[in-house]
């Protein structure tokens, strides 16, 4: 059975959604109710004996630097595209760890490191089942293999949270293919799971990894980051 050997925590982005809060601080490094998103997602790591960890930094860079004297293990990778390209330029300045790797973002809370967890079957994302509508991405999964999936919700699927693991034939196929769209074709605007799941989906059987809504929040906007900790209201009645 495959295991994860290392982590890939995406940090570079510029987290515009947050402003006024990202203005000085990036995203994965803001408290929530005092703890920094980026904690509950290294702490996780390391709960998951999972020490080896490469966070990709671009906007404000240099506050990340406390994370490799905090941490064990923890090692920084500088994107520098991170103010002109997507994220697929995170993962490809990163593509020479992904082999047997878990890829996370470092802007979530996970709240159950159990969802972390090394062991895994087949290359593939965690993911919640949702009956209701969602905007986000669904995927149909069929015998226990990824059929479709939908980059604009729908309803009745798996929803596709940014946690995924990638075996060692995976990944070495994953960073072949970031190499083509990013070097070759200039495919520069698209989020790295664009990658697999849609440039290259026959080349892939991607499974999911079920987990519970509540194991995890991804934090997208101000407004949900006020609902987690009301000590940010400030910024808005400050407008």
């Amino acid at each position: 059975m495959p295991k994860v050997e290392r982590a890939i925590i995406m940090a570079a982005g510029l987290g515009n959604r947050m402003h006024p809060v990202t203005l000085s601080t990036p995203k994965p490094m803001v408290k929530v109710n005092g703890v920094r998103m980026i904690d509950t997602v290294i702490d996780g790591l390391h709960e998951n004996e999972i020490y080896e960890i490469y966070v990709v930094v671009g906007y404000l860079k240099e506050q990340f630097v406390t994370l490799e004297k905090e941490y064990f293990g923890v090692r920084l990778i500088e994107n520098p595209y991170y103010d002109t390209c997507n994220n697929i330029s995170s993962l490809y300045v990163a593509r020479e760890h992904i082999e047997n790797a878990i890829i996370l973002d470092g802007d979530q809370i996970i709240y159950n490191p159990e969802i972390l967890a090394p062991e895994f079957e087949r290359s593939g994302y965690n993911s919640v089942w949702t009956d209701g509508e969602t905007d986000e991405w669904l995927q149909n999964v069929e015998n226990g293999i990824v059929t479709a999936c939908s980059r604009t919700g729908g309803k009745g699927g798996w929803q596709l949270y940014s946690i995924s693991r990638w075996t060692a034939e995976d990944g070495k196929k994953l960073k072949r293919h970031l190499e083509i769209e990013f070097e070759q074709k200039k495919n520069q605007q698209i989020y790295w799971d664009d990658v697999a799941m849609f440039c290259y989906p026959k080349e892939y059987q991607l499974g999911i990894r079920p987990m519970n809504r509540d194991d995890i929040t991804e934090v997208d906007n101000l407004s949900e980051l006020i609902a987690l900790d009301a000590s940010y209201k400030k910024y808005v009645e400050e407008k």
